[in-house]
């Protein structure tokens, strides 16, 4: 069947989305059999020339159709009016779980396997080690040893060292959140600090809401602990409000998750007008949003926002960050904000997962907050970043296929990047740069169904602007070669 003319007309002063537009009428236009079944639609890259918009928003408004059940998409053919539907605005999953975590152990399974000596990797989620203060922990332990002796390596209270939790509060302070020392507990890096949040507030078989793609850390933990994890749409300023109004609405969740700075993997920093209507939209349904901040303090342009705890006056928003990422990542000292009852109820999950965090480990953290090692060491970091990220965006630019689409990101350690969608598939690609010896992380490893076959993320933070270049060059000869 030939590709029909759509007949579109958007208003690009009015309010509504361009792409919320371009759904409502492709939907209108199927409804009334304007396009039959099995119509073939235009390219994304086409349809977008054609009406002289972004391609994100086509690629937007085909997402909605297809997970409301009108469209369907075929790898090498194209996207079709669906034969069979049943138009919601929320779609079932895709793939089942058990075929979901399949996959994703397989992906897992190929980079493990692909790591070997002289290999340059993109694919991590952490700093590099040189930006760690080592010699300035040695110095902290030290210290602690000779001040503390044997109660340095006693069990803390669960709560955590009560000097460091005044440093959060007093930090937290610092960006807007009203914080009480009995409001934060210290947990052994942000992964365990999510995990509480789950085991705390979600039964097996509940709903948890994220966006899509999210970071690959949620899912494990939601499917550790039998939840039922959902990924929204997002844009270019992070989950959809109106998706999530659409979930709130029909599923029923116990938890939104989010990355508000930085967003793992896509380096979306969610606007503040975008803040204030999730905190509405949580505090009206009195949904707890678990908030994500470890890559807050990687800001490379503009002015710092406010995170959602801050905007928060109904106490639905639980705060978590960690030291981890811009001090020492295998030191795993994280932490949650929450008000009362959250509070208590993460502290007796706490107790009974591990008893305390490790007091040693508490205490030189401590000493390194007061004495600034923190503000210095992220000034330092921040700059050679910037450094990193203009040489990834000029390798980019330089070497990657033409028709892949990214965003420079204004924070962060990654670069979402998405290949071409009529050309080799992030999987094929990874296999044929391992060969060059280089790495990369598949996209499929960040959506909780189906999702990311053309997608990657390269952690530029973690080599020098020479590595960069050299990396970038052998990817973009991989998908060549293909």
């Amino acid at each position: 069947m030939p590709t029909p003319t759509l007949n579109i007309e958007l208003e690009r002063a009015g309010e509504e989305p361009l792409y919320r537009q371009l759904f409502t009428q492709i939907r209108g236009q199927i409804d009334g059999g304007d396009l039959p079944d099995g119509a073939r639609l235009p390219a994304s890259r086409s349809l977008a020339r054609q009406l002289g918009i972004s391609r994100i928003s086509v690629v937007n408004a085909y997402n909605e159709l297809r997970a409301a059940g009108y469209l369907s998409a075929h790898a090498g053919r194209g996207t079709f009016v669906a034969r069979q539907r049943e138009a919601t605005e929320i779609a079932p999953p895709p793939r089942s779980a058990p075929a979901k975590r399949q996959r994703a152990s397989a992906i897992r399974e190929l980079m493990r396997r692909a790591r070997k000596p002289g290999l340059i990797d993109f694919s991590g989620g952490a700093p590099p080690g040189e930006f760690f203060p080592l010699r300035y922990l040695q110095e902290a332990i030290n210290q602690v040893f000779e001040r503390d002796g044997a109660d340095a390596l006693a069990y803390e209270a669960p709560e955590g060292y009560l000097p460091l939790r005044r440093s959060v509060r007093d930090y937290v302070r610092a960006i807007g959140i009203n914080c009480r020392v009995d409001d934060v507990l210290i947990t052994g890096g942000a992964q365990q600090a999510i995990d509480l949040v789950l085991q705390s507030l979600m039964r097996p078989g509940e709903t948890l809401l994220t966006a899509n793609p999210t970071y690959p850390g949620i899912i494990d933990i939601a499917e550790a602990r039998r939840v039922h994890i959902r990924g929204l749409p997002i844009d270019e300023d992070g989950i959809r409000i109106d998706a999530l109004e659409n979930a709130l609405d029909h599923l029923r969740p116990r938890l939104i998750y989010v990355m508000p700075s930085y967003q793992n993997p896509t380096g979306h920093l969610m606007p503040l007008h975008r803040r204030r209507q999730l905190a509405r939209l949580a505090a009206q349904h009195r949904i707890p949003v678990l908030e994500d901040e470890v890559y807050r303090e990687f800001r490379y342009d503009g002015d710092e926002l406010p995170p959602l705890k801050a905007l928060d006056e109904s106490g639905v928003v639980i705060h978590t960050n960690a030291f981890t990422k811009v001090l020492l990542p295998g030191i795993r000292i994280g932490y949650l904000v929450a008000d009362a009852p959250y509070t208590e109820r993460l502290a007796r999950v706490k107790r009974a997962a591990d008893i305390s965090t490790p007091g040693l480990n508490q205490r030189a953290i401590h000493l390194l907050l007061e004495r600034g090692v923190l503000a210095q060491q992220l000034e330092r970091n921040r700059i050679e970043l910037r450094r990193r990220r203009v040489a990834a965006l000029a390798a980019a630019q330089r070497y990657l296929p033409e028709g892949c689409q990214w965003r420079a990101p204004g924070g962060g350690l990654f670069l979402w990047v998405e290949l071409p969608v009529d050309g080799p598939s992030a999987d094929q690609t990874f296999m044929a740069a391992i060969e060059r010896d280089v790495a990369f992380a598949i996209g499929a490893l960040f959506f909780s169904g189906d999702g990311g076959r053309q997608a990657m993320r390269l952690n530029f933070g973690i080599h020098k602007p020479e590595t960069i270049e050299e990396g970038f060059r052998r990817i973009g000869e991989a998908w060549a070669a293909l």
